[in-house]
């Protein structure tokens, strides 16, 4: 249907107001304390890429599973999981990371417990 001109009409004015609200929450993302302006935004975002590897090491023999590395990988979640709920303003980016961090860093180290036991029950 053309435009007309004149009053917009229910539905014009709907999608008006939904596009100002998009182009109001895009300006406040850009604008805020940890938006993509700092590195508050990329260091977390970057930080994917660890447990996205531990996700991939997931189909990998448990034999190759550093497990102190992974005790690092899991304390680093939880601690930072903790710390970015107390900074202001609060690092949701941050805190969904690191908690993804902890929580693959733990998968892995029972999969490594696991096999240990098998492995002794095994050899008991």
């Amino acid at each position: 249907m053309a435009w007309r001109g004149g009053s917009a009409g229910a539905r014009g004015t709907g999608r008006a107001r939904g596009m100002a609200s998009v182009v109001h929450r895009a300006k406040q993302f850009w604008k805020h304390p940890a938006g993509p302006k700092t590195i508050h935004f990329w260091a977390p975002t970057f930080k994917w890429g660890i447990s996205f590897a531990n996700i991939a090491d997931f189909s990998s023999p448990v034999e190759k599973i550093s497990a102190p590395q992974q005790c690092a990988v899991t304390a680093t979640g939880l601690i930072w999981t903790r710390f970015s709920t107390q900074i202001k303003p609060v690092n949701y980016n941050l805190m969904s990371v690191n908690f993804f961090m902890a929580c693959t860093g733990l998968y892995q180290l029972y999969r490594v417990a696991s096999h240990s036991k098998l492995k002794d029950t095994a050899d008991a």
